[in-house]
């Protein structure tokens, strides 16, 4: 098992983004070395303590040379088209699905072979299930692309079983400081950091188990270093909140309540009501780990 006194070269696709960011600090707080995979046309601030390589997941030659180049002990495979909202259902299909599979081709052709592959799925492949709280045998009901998405790229990832050690992650709704407004969660928070008096939204009648990116990417730390090939986990608190409890919980941090309209362009078709998850296999697996508060979470985001 790899631990701090035994350092693991972690390749994390995606790494410039929201979630890798936050990976790559926790893991290389662990005492790990992490080297990053971002999209070719990416941009952004650099990711303190990693060497980016640059390649697109459909790009197969592309991908083969970096793994032949990093030859890493570990793989935290994030890079996806990760909003839900996603307007081109082809762009979600090949980044989520064939991307990932150009992915494990080249790792499973490289000489030296990762002791394990994880690789970022949702709690979205549930879809509208009547099981709470939701554990990894509930049969998947994926009621929009992005879903189907990500479901028919975990089938794809066991036709790899036998020749790579492969972990998938369902991560529930999570959140911090740093993930993009277009997301429901610092939208809210972004218009209360301006003093908005108004916001715009959807459906306001959902509950989701809101997560904080901090556990998330200890999740991911702690699954590089017990390694459990074969897994399938949910990352979550356990906890639901309504859209409303966030809203007061915000007032609260702000100090004034903001008004909602209801804008039908926000509200999605057959949008999933409640999305609460088990932690039972993922403590059994990797361990407890202490659920930061999601109203700590929003105090984060909000001072940031």
């Amino acid at each position: 098992m790899g631990s701090p006194s035994e350092p693991t070269r972690v390749l994390v696709t995606g790494v410039s983004g929201f979630t890798g960011r936050h990976v790559a600090a926790e893991l290389i707080g662990g005492g790990h070395e992490v080297v990053g995979l971002a999209h070719v046309t990416g941009s952004g601030a650099p990711v303190p303590g990693v060497v980016v390589h640059r390649a697109d997941l459909l790009d197969r030659d592309g991908l083969r040379a970096v793994v032949a180049e990093v030859r890493p002990d570990a793989v935290v495979h994030l890079a996806a088209v990760a909003f839900v909202a996603h307007g081109d259902a082809d762009d979600l299909y090949r980044s989520n699905v064939v991307g990932t599979r150009n992915l494990l081709e080249a790792l499973s052709e490289a000489e030296r072979q990762p002791r394990i592959v994880a690789l970022a799925s949702s709690a979205n492949i549930y879809g509208n299930t009547t099981v709470e709280p939701i554990h990894e045998d509930v049969p998947p009901a994926p009621v929009n692309d992005y879903a189907v998405s990500k479901l028919a790229m975990e089938h794809m990832a066991k036709l790899w079983a036998d020749r790579l050690p492969i972990a998938i992650t369902r991560p529930f709704n999570y959140t911090g400081a740093g993930q993009d407004p277009k997301f429901l969660i610092p939208k809210i928070v972004d218009h209360f950091r301006r003093g908005d008096r108004k916001i715009e939204l959807g459906n306001t009648k959902v509950w989701r188990d809101f997560g904080d990116v901090r556990n998330v990417a200890r999740y991911y730390r702690r699954l590089v270093e017990a390694a459990p090939a074969g897994s399938t986990l949910n990352l979550c608190s356990g906890v639901a909140h309504s859209l409303a409890e966030v809203l007061d919980m915000m007032a609260g941090i702000a100090g004034y309540e903001i008004e909602v309209e209801v804008n039908p362009a926000f509200v999605r078709a057959n949008e999933v009501v409640r999305l609460v998850g088990s932690r039972q296999r993922l403590v059994d697996t990797l361990g407890d780990e202490p659920v930061i508060p999601f109203a700590e979470t929003l105090e984060w985001m909000y001072a940031a």
